[in-house]
């Protein structure tokens, strides 16, 4: 429950409770550097003091306190200062993208790492103690979380290997969508309708790069078996660089491949062009147009399904009867 939805009887409590606990600090921190070596500071330091001996603590610690700040302020401006040489030195590309970010990753996780490691050395806690810790956790780590240490594998070979970048378009199963990110324990895909999904590393298996070369946009289109085959090929060919010309985003075609299937009603027409993958269904719809233009131009029909029905004749049917 958020502490607007509380009634008020339970807010004026919070409200009470939160002062008693401020004025208790106050009184312990404020009362022997007002009052010192006084009755009123003796009773302080015996009674609340005790429990809220701030003071003391401050003064006693204050170094470690001070070193304390150093070693997070250090370590943050170490940090930002790697990042930065990082994000100046990556390659301009997709690989070099997804590498940095994989640093990075690493980066923060290491100093902070790093940082608490001295932190705690500088408030006397020993280093092999530290590590001999470590090792005890890093132990428990990897019986109680392997699926996080599986995802960590996964996703470094992911990386190394080359299986796929941000930017490229992975098929999945039946998922297929644009990689977003690629982190040390998850990958962010986006899907056609925007939607971003998580996958956990290791559960990537079966992976189709589609951006790996280029891919194929095809248009299938039909013509009745009563055209001149070798007429509608001849205009096919004629205007191939006509329609390359209408579709900048093809790559290298268009290419007429020639007769596809021989239908039941039709003869039907391959032609292809080589585009990126993100491409490919917009060129599609693009070659579709583009044929069914020139067809128009040119007479040549496209049959539609048709339906033919024998009637018996009317003889045999009065001899039957």
């Amino acid at each position: 429950m958020n502490f607007k939805d509380k009634s008020p009887k339970e807010k004026r409590s919070i409200f009470i409770v939160l002062a008693v606990v401020l004025v208790l600090l106050l009184v312990s921190i404020l009362g022997p550097i007002i009052f010192p070596n006084t009755a009123f500071s003796t009773i302080v330091e015996n009674s609340v003091g005790k429990f809220f001996n701030l003071f003391n603590f401050f003064k006693n610690n204050y170094i470690i306190m001070i070193e304390t700040v150093a070693i997070i302020f250090f370590m943050w401006l170490i940090d930002k200062l790697i990042l930065l040489l990082v994000s100046l030195l990556k390659i301009r590309t997709l690989r070099g993208t997804t590498i940095a970010n994989l640093l990075n990753s690493t980066i923060n996780y290491l100093a902070f790492i790093i940082a608490i490691f001295l932190i705690l050395s500088a408030w006397g806690v020993q280093t092999p103690t530290l590590l001999a810790g470590a090792g005890i956790i890093g132990l428990a780590i990897s019986f109680g979380a392997q699926s996080l240490i599986e995802d960590i594998f996964s996703g470094l070979f992911i990386i190394f290997e080359k299986q796929f970048s941000v930017g490229d378009i992975i098929q999945i199963g039946d998922f297929r969508g644009v990689v977003k990110e690629i982190s040390l324990r998850v990958t962010k895909f986006e899907d056609i309708n925007g939607d971003i999904k998580i996958i956990n590393n290791s559960d990537i298996r079966g992976a189709i790069n589609t951006s790996s070369s280029l891919s194929k946009a095809a248009c299938e289109i039909s013509i009745s078996y009563g055209e001149d085959i070798e007429r509608v090929e001849k205009i096919i060919h004629e205007n191939l660089s006509e329609i390359r010309k209408q579709i900048p985003k093809i790559v290298e075609g268009p290419h007429y491949l020639g007769v596809q299937t021989l239908g039941d009603s039709s003869v039907v027409l391959r032609v292809i062009a080589l585009v990126n993958e993100g491409d490919r269904y917009a060129v599609a719809r693009q070659l579709n147009r583009e044929m069914k233009i020139l067809f128009d131009k040119n007479n040549i029909s496209i049959p539609f399904p048709q339906l033919v029905i024998h009637e018996a004749k009317k003889e045999n049917s009065e001899n039957k009867e």
